[in-house]
């Protein structure tokens, strides 16, 4: 089973984001999603963002796992 945490792209560098999940800061790659732009969510999965996500359904999914 694989597991993808929502993060919010704080900054871009080239295909690098800085990301943020509930206050821990990580660098990641985000060549497998080029249209992501800063303040968008998205998917984080093994140091990659796969898909860029709604805000609501980001912080729907992040009170789930809190739970």
């Amino acid at each position: 089973m694989c597991l993808a945490i929502p993060a919010l792209v704080n900054s871009i560098d080239g295909y690098q984001a800085e990301v943020d999940i509930d206050g821990v800061t990580l660098r990641v790659s985000i060549q497998l999603t080029p249209e992501v732009n800063i303040g968008d969510y998205v998917l984080l999965h093994a140091g990659y963002a796969i898909h860029v996500i709604d805000e609501n359904e980001a912080r729907e999914t992040l009170e789930l796992l809190k739970e």
